[in-house]
């Protein structure tokens, strides 16, 4: 008898809260057991994530609820009576809003106070809440740009801020010693409210947070031409009002929303991976584009908290740009307009992941701005906002971004904004069309003056039990020690496992390389994935995709 056996038994005989478990459960082969209970679901700093469905090992009502109990009895412990306040948010994921409801039962039945929204809204928007409510934590469900097969549960501290390493340990050792039937209170969502326990949040708190992201404008009276066509993708997920409002209250009007990913659908029909760093995802954007002539394309991911745009070029097709690309553009016209109209702070700061293209901190510097490096993750630039604001420097804080499509440019949130990063983004392409500059004109002119730079990111799925063990025998083989990737010496290996530069731990392994390249590669935290990082600095674009192709090549042996 395999170990997993009998807590497969258990749930044949308990899980009866949801009918779709007892189906699925009752059609399990031995693999599929295996995958679904060879292990709990991992609760880390981002919380859960997982594919739904029946088992440990999965999303469910039950691993919901046990990881909700594991919250409520932290915040029992570490909060008085009077702070015992949790907010609550969802997206369009399958099931997203019954864990919701769970969670918030939950909540409930241990006395905590619990404020959900009345209907799904993004990620930022939670952060926001946890604030503005004055709460101890926050939970949002959902499994950000993942496909539709998963959903996930990430908990915020009352910073707004996804919780630390120390806190996230915290809820894991109560997390662990709950037993996942016996060891959960629960009451009705129904019941929850009619006891008072459980409220909905004011649409006032939404509309503040609309407020704050719209007072990021760094246009200080700069004319632009808000006429500009805008076409808008959610993919399907909670962007649609928070987006085309704030859009549409800042005059930029003549804006077409995708009618096939409008509305909110966990099932991402048009785009099985709903993230808008991939082409698939922005294809029928594109398409719309195209019909409409448009000036320029936004998506958002279905919690609306990463944003991908694309740009005409001088032919009149429409060129994606990279999260890098991006982040490049926002903090070089941050930095230019706040310098302009003598609005930049004392000792700014810009923070970025380590895996976020270098050529930032070259722009950054031009302005007198400090670049704060931070571990990959938005949790560590939204800690930095943190540290300031207690330092009483909170608007010495300009922006942030990670080359995964986040960006914030306030403090108002402590997690990336694909709400801010839409809406400044339409004042930048707007203020430069104006002047009769395109994006890709600036960008090139960036290029120019600080050096051209590329980034790549490479991505290798290993599923299950299997694939577990053979990441951690990946990342062995790199710690081993190289001499050189591909055509590039290793000049340095910086091991972020034992922690580095004040950073906490982490699983991260970054190549410093000859002619200011660098390759950084990770396990995924939320993902059963690897991530290899690219760096290449080089005369050209030519230059740098063919040193690219050769150092992503001698890569490929180690992930194979």
């Amino acid at each position: 008898m395999k170990d997993y056996e009998p807590e497969y038994r258990r749930w044949c005989e308990r899980a009866a809260d949801d009918a779709d478990l007892e189906r699925e459960l009752k059609a399990m082969d031995a693999a599929a057991m295996e995958d679904a209970f060879y292990r709990d679901l991992a609760f880390g700093t981002g919380g859960l994530r997982g594919v739904i469905g029946a088992g440990t090992n999965r999303m469910n009502v039950y691993t919901v609820a046990k990881a909700s109990q594991g919250l409520a009895n932290y915040v029992l412990k570490s909060f008085p009576a009077e702070a015992r306040h949790i907010a609550v948010s969802y997206d369009s994921r399958i099931k997203s809003d019954l864990f919701s409801r769970v969670a918030a039962g939950v909540f409930a039945a241990n006395g905590i106070h619990v404020s959900i929204y009345t209907e799904l809204m993004p990620t930022p928007c939670l952060s926001y809440a946890v604030r503005a409510l004055g709460c101890a934590a926050g939970v949002m469900v959902t499994a950000s740009h993942n496909p539709s097969k998963y959903n996930g549960y990430k908990v915020y501290g009352a910073d707004g801020c996804q919780i630390t390493t120390e806190a996230a340990d915290a809820i894991l050792r109560e997390i662990e010693a709950i037993d996942v039937f016996d060891g959960v209170r629960r009451i009705d969502f129904a019941d929850g409210m009619a006891r008072g326990l459980i409220d909905y949040i004011a649409p006032e708190v939404y509309t503040a947070f609309v407020e704050e992201v719209k007072a990021q404008s760094v246009l200080f009276g700069d004319e632009i031409d808000r006429r500009v066509s805008i076409v808008y993708s959610p993919l399907n997920g909670t962007g649609l009002k928070p987006v085309t409002r704030t859009l549409r209250e800042a005059g930029f009007t003549n804006i077409t929303v995708v009618p096939e990913q409008e509305q909110p659908d966990g099932r991402f029909p048009t785009c099985p991976y709903p993230n808008p760093e991939i082409r698939e995802a922005m294809e029928l954007g594109i398409r719309k584009a195209e019909e409409v002539k448009a000036d320029l394309l936004l998506a958002t991911d279905p919690d609306c908290d990463r944003c991908g745009i694309a740009v005409k070029a001088a032919d009149g097709s429409y060129r994606l740009l990279s999260g890098n690309e991006v982040g490049l553009l926002l903090l070089d016209f941050i930095c230019a307009q706040r310098t302009r109209h003598g609005k930049m702070p004392e000792q700014p700061v810009f923070v970025k992941t380590i895996v976020t293209m270098d050529l930032a901190e070259r722009i950054a510097a031009h302005y007198g701005v400090e670049t704060v490096n931070v571990l990959t993750g938005f949790k560590f630039i939204g800690e930095q906002i943190g540290r300031l604001e207690r330092q009483g420097r909170a608007d010495a804080y300009i922006c942030g971004f990670e080359e995964s499509y986040g960006y914030l440019t306030g403090s108002y949130v402590r997690d990336k904004d694909a709400v801010d990063a839409a809406f400044m983004i339409c004042e930048m392409f707007a203020f430069y069309k104006t002047r009769g500059v395109s994006l890709l004109e600036k960008l090139n002119e960036l290029y120019a003056q600080y050096g051209y730079c590329l980034n790549t990111l490479h991505s290798y799925t290993f599923e299950g039990s299997a694939g577990f063990a053979k990441m951690q025998s990946i990342m062995a083989a790199f710690r081993a020690g190289l001499t050189a990737i591909g055509p590039k010496k290793v000049l340095r290996t910086l091991d972020y496992g034992e922690g580095l530069d004040g950073l906490p731990k982490s699983d991260v392994l970054k190549f410093l390389l000859a002619d200011n390249c660098s390759v950084v590669v990770r396990p995924s935290g939320t993902e059963p994935k690897m991530k290899a990082y690219i760096s290449i600095s080089a005369a050209d674009r030519d230059e740098a995709e063919q040193i690219e192709a050769a150092v992503a090549s001698a890569l490929e042996a180690f992930f194979t």
